[in-house]
C-alpha cells in the first residue's frame, strides 16, 4: 500500500475541533494544520446541503481545491429527538444571532432551552453527529466517515470543557455533561473522536 499523504488541511479555524483532531491523527504521524496556517485568501464555500454528510463534502472538495492541499473537512451538529432532528445542520447558528462564538452558543444553547421547556427528561434524548471527508485537490473524495455522542439534553449548563452545546448534552452512564469530561476522555468519546478515529482507519 502507498505510502499515505502526511500533510492534512482540517477545514476550519476552530482551534477547539483542530486540537481534537490532532489528538488523533498527530500521534499517527499526521501534520494537521488549520485555515489559519494556509497563506492567501480561500472563500468560503457555502454549506446548502440538507445532511451533515452533504456538507462536509462541499468544503472537504472546494478548500482541497482552493489550497491545493488533502483536506479533511466535517460538518457536526446536535440532533433532539423531541424536536425532529433539530437543530441538525442548522446548529451552529440555530438561534441566527451574530457576533463571537461566545455569543452565538449562549444564544442557541438558550433557544435550546425553550424549545424543550415542556418536555420531560425522559423525553429528552438527543446526539452529536460529526460527519468527515477527506478530499484531494482534484477534488476526488478519499473518504467519509460519521460519528455519535449519546446523551440527553439537561435544563441548566453544566461544565467549562468544550463548546457549542457540550454543557447541555448530559451522558448518563459517565453521571456528567461533555463540557465536564476532561478534553483526553471527551476525545476519546466524542462524534468529533469516533469519526477522526475511523478516518484513521481508513487513512493507515
Amino acid at each position: 500500500m502507498a505510502e499515505p499523504t502526511r500533510r492534512i488541511l482540517l477545514a476550519t479555524s476552530n482551534p477547539h475541533k483542530l486540537d481534537e483532531v490532532r489528538a488523533v491523527l498527530g500521534p499517527l504521524g499526521f501534520e494537521v494544520s488549520s485555515l489559519d496556517d494556509v497563506p492567501g485568501s480561500h472563500p468560503e464555500p457555502v454549506e446548502d446541503a440538507d445532511t451533515f454528510e452533504g456538507n462536509a463534502r462541499i468544503k472537504a472538495v472546494e478548500y482541497a481545491r482552493s489550497t491545493s492541499l488533502r483536506c479533511l473537512a466535517d460538518d457536526s451538529g446536535l440532533e433532539v429527538d423531541a424536536l425532529h432532528g433539530a437543530p441538525g445542520v442548522h446548529s451552529a447558528r440555530y438561534a441566527g444571532v451574530d457576533g463571537d462564538r461566545a455569543d452565538r452558543d449562549g444564544a442557541n444553547n438558550d433557544k435550546l432551552l425553550a424549545a424543550l421547556a415542556d418536555v420531560p427528561d425522559e423525553l429528552r434524548s438527543a446526539r452529536f453527529v460529526c460527519c468527515m471527508c477527506l478530499a484531494d485537490p482534484d477534488g476526488s473524495i478519499v473518504a467519509e466517515t460519521r460519528g455519535t455522542f449519546d446523551g440527553t439534553v439537561i435544563r441548566t449548563p453544566a461544565g467549562e470543557n468544550g463548546f457549542g452545546y457540550d454543557p447541555l448534552l448530559f451522558i448518563p452512564e459517565l453521571g456528567c455533561t461533555s463540557a465536564e469530561l476532561p478534553p483526553h476522555e471527551k476525545n476519546a468519546r466524542s462524534h468529533r473522536g469516533d469519526a477522526t478515529r475511523k478516518m484513521a482507519e481508513r487513512l493507515m
